[in-house]
Order: structure tokens, then C-alpha cells, then sequence
């Protein structure tokens, strides 16, 4: 059986558009390598940063591995930054993108995806919560992560990874702690970053939202008219997300003009989806960015053809997800966690990321052996 079409983690967007541009980041590249010495990094951190600035200053070669380059959004992200925060985030996003591709593993996630809650409100069609087994209430897999977790969570990431994403199977508005978990979260991390679907969201969750400084929130939505909003979302209502988003537009405007938050409204492309310019000329007067991202049909992982895929998955070297519980899980495609590598309750997230269940998934990957791991073997994720 031949490879199937794959899923490319480092390359998901399918259309982006964002409103500003910054100039110079070249220029403050230069004076990031420059001062690197003056970080506070360790020796081996400030290695990384001098590698990810000569590889994004020296001259293009032909060939051979790819480099490390910084696509618009990434852009965008570091033209909010002060000068001195600049080592930090580059070694943040050279883990976090180029790790993966030379399965180079760091004695920690380049990014912990933490799961406030796995409920949610909506039955997207393309997404997991159309799964009767994951929302049974009786199987287990539905909660919310109480905050003594959560904040040990974040204790044992803040100073080894700047990329921290509140999301994964449910809406994490719908946690009744978020609020004290975004307090939390303020001034620890460079790549702080909340999901959500926007139906819940309240004054005060903006407030919140903005205080404690989250660097992405991402609002997401398929469409920019009903019935094809509803079509997508099921359970939910355009008019009110838009109002949700209007409203955060307004407050971020009008009591945080300093805010460094940026907003997006993305989608997931598939056939039925509208143009990006008719969801940029909806959507792009209360946000920063319109995207879609490649639809992967991860809605039902256990039910698709195992394929021939051999290539070995990114993810097992870019992010740990941890779940309402203290599951900790190599990825969301397999949202019913049967490659759970452990219990955060348990052990520290740096010893279950090098933990032997983890790196036997990563040397089956890397040993041509994927159909040997399920749900990995129906997934075309790399």
C-alpha cells in the first residue's frame, strides 16, 4: 500500500490573511544574536538561539534539510515583542518547529496543550465531540481540570517552554475556573494561546482574557453567513459569536490600547466553507488575522482505513497534551487516549515526556513502524 496524501502539522494554514506587517525583523534578528550572551539562558539554550538567527541571516542553501524561517503570522507575534523577550521566543519557535523535523528531543514539550474542560456546548461536524463514546458521561472522558492541577501544570512549565495552549477536546469557557486560570497564567509565557468558539463569551471573560496578556486567542469559526455558520457548528449561533467578538474588539480597544493580544477568527477549509476574502471582509474589521486551516478528519480516528503512512508523526516531538484529569496523551487525533503515557497527578510532565511508553511510540515512528501503533496507523498526521 503507497503513502496516503498526509497532514503537515508545520504546514496547516490553508489560507491566511492578517492586517499588519511588520518591518526591520531582520534588523532585530541581527541584535537578538547580537546580545544573546546577556540572555537568561543557559549555555546550551543560547546554542539554540545562535543556531535559529544564522540560520535565519546566513545565505539560502539548496538542498538538503530545511531551514528555519519566519512565516507572517510568526511575524506578527514577534513585532509585539520588547527587544530583550526576542532570545526567548526564538527558542521557543525553533523547538517548536524545527525539533520536530530533526526529531530532536528537549527534556520538555516545546508546547503543553492543557485541557481546562472536554465539554463543550457544540457538535461540529468535523470534530470528536460527534463521538457518542467520548461524550457518554459514563466512559470517563468528560470533566473539568480542577485548579490545584492546573496550577502545578503551569509551575512545572513556566521558565521551560513558552507555548502554553488552553484547548483541546471541549470549550475551555465552559470551565468554571478559567478565569483564576488565566490570572494564573499572566507574565509566565511568550506563547500563551486560548480557543475557544466565542459562544460564551462574557465581559468578564475578556477582561480576563486580557489582563493576564494571552498572546493568541483564536475565535473559531467556519463561515460568514447562516445557515452555513450553523451548518458547521452545530449548536451554535453566528449572530451570537459575532457579538461576542464585537464586544471583545471593543473592550481590548477601549481599556487595554497597550494590549499585545493578537485575535483570529479561523475556520477548518473544507468543500462547503466560503472564500477567505468573504470571511476576511466579515470577520477582518474585528480581528487581526482570518485563517482557515486544512481540514483533518479526526472526528472519528478509530473508524478510518489503516493506511501505509510510515512517515513518523511531528507532534510525538512538538507538544504534550494533558487532559482534565491528568491524562497526558502524544496527540488529540487520538482523543480516547489509548497512547496515554501517564498521569500528570502522578509523575512531572518532563519525566512522562521522556518516559519509556513515549519514547517507544517515538522509536516505532521512527523505525518505519507506524502501522505497529493505533491509533497512529489510521492517522495521516506528520
Amino acid at each position: 500500500m503507497g503513502e496516503p496524501s498526509v497532514y503537515q502539522k508545520r504546514d496547516s494554514f490553508a489560507a491566511f490573511r492578517l492586517r499588519s506587517s511588520a518591518d526591520g525583523v531582520m534588523e532585530r534578528i541581527r541584535g537578538a544574536r547580537d546580545r544573546v550572551a546577556q540572555a537568561p539562558l543557559s549555555e546550551r539554550d543560547k546554542g539554540v538561539v545562535l543556531q535559529a538567527c544564522e540560520e535565519l541571516l546566513g545565505p539560502a542553501e539548496g538542498g538538503g534539510a530545511s531551514r528555519f524561517t519566519l512565516q507572517p503570522y510568526v511575524v506578527d507575534e514577534i513585532s509585539r515583542l520588547e527587544d530583550a523577550e526576542l532570545p526567548r521566543y526564538l527558542l521557543y519557535r525553533f523547538r517548536y518547529e524545527m525539533f520536530p523535523q530533526r526529531h530532536a528531543l528537549d527534556e520538555f514539550p516545546p508546547c503543553l496543550q492543557i485541557e481546562p474542560t472536554s465539554v463543550c456546548n457544540y457538535r461540529c461536524v468535523f470534530c470528536y465531540q460527534t463521538d457518542r463514546e467520548l461524550t457518554d458521561r459514563r466512559n470517563g472522558h468528560m470533566g473539568v481540570m480542577p485548579l490545584d492541577l492546573f496550577t502545578r501544570l503551569i509551575d512545572q512549565a513556566q521558565g521551560r517552554c513558552e507555548a502554553v495552549t488552553l484547548a483541546s477536546r471541549g470549550e475551555p469557557l465552559l470551565c468554571p475556573d478559567i478565569e483564576a486560570m488565566l490570572a494564573y497564567c499572566a507574565g509566565k509565557f511568550l506563547a500563551l494561546k486560548l480557543n475557544t468558539n466565542a459562544s460564551r463569551l462574557t465581559d468578564t471573560h475578556c477582561h480576563a482574557i486580557l489582563r493576564a496578556g494571552v498572546n493568541t486567542v483564536v475565535f473559531s469559526a467556519d463561515a460568514a453567513a447562516e445557515p452555513a455558520y450553523s451548518r458547521f457548528r452545530v449548536g451554535g449561533s453566528l449572530e451570537r459569536v459575532r457579538a461576542g467578538i464585537a464586544r471583545f474588539h471593543e473592550i481590548r480597544a477601549s481599556h487595554y490600547p497597550r494590549s499585545r493580544t493578537i485575535t483570529r477568527v479561523s475556520g477548518v477549509q473544507v468543500p462547503e466553507t466560503p472564500a477567505i476574502d468573504e470571511m476576511e471582509a466579515f470577520w477582518g474589521g474585528l480581528v487581526d488575522q482570518v485563517a482557515f486551516v486544512k481540514y483533518n478528519p479526526w472526528e472519528n480516528t478509530y473508524e478510518r482505513p489503516v493506511n501505509g503512512l510510515t512517515a513518523p508523526c511531528s507532534d510525538l516531538w512538538r507538544r504534550m497534551f494533558v487532559w482534565w484529569d491528568g491524562t497526558c496523551n502524544p496527540c488529540d487525533v487520538d482523543y480516547r487516549s489509548t497512547l496515554a503515557v501517564g498521569n500528570a497527578r502522578e509523575q512531572p510532565l518532563s519525566v512522562l515526556w521522556c518516559s519509556a511508553p513515549y519514547q517507544a511510540l517515538r522509536e516505532r515512528h521512527l523505525g518505519r513502524q507506524r502501522s505497529r501503533c493505533a491509533p497512529c496507523n489510521r492517522c495521516t498526521v506528520v
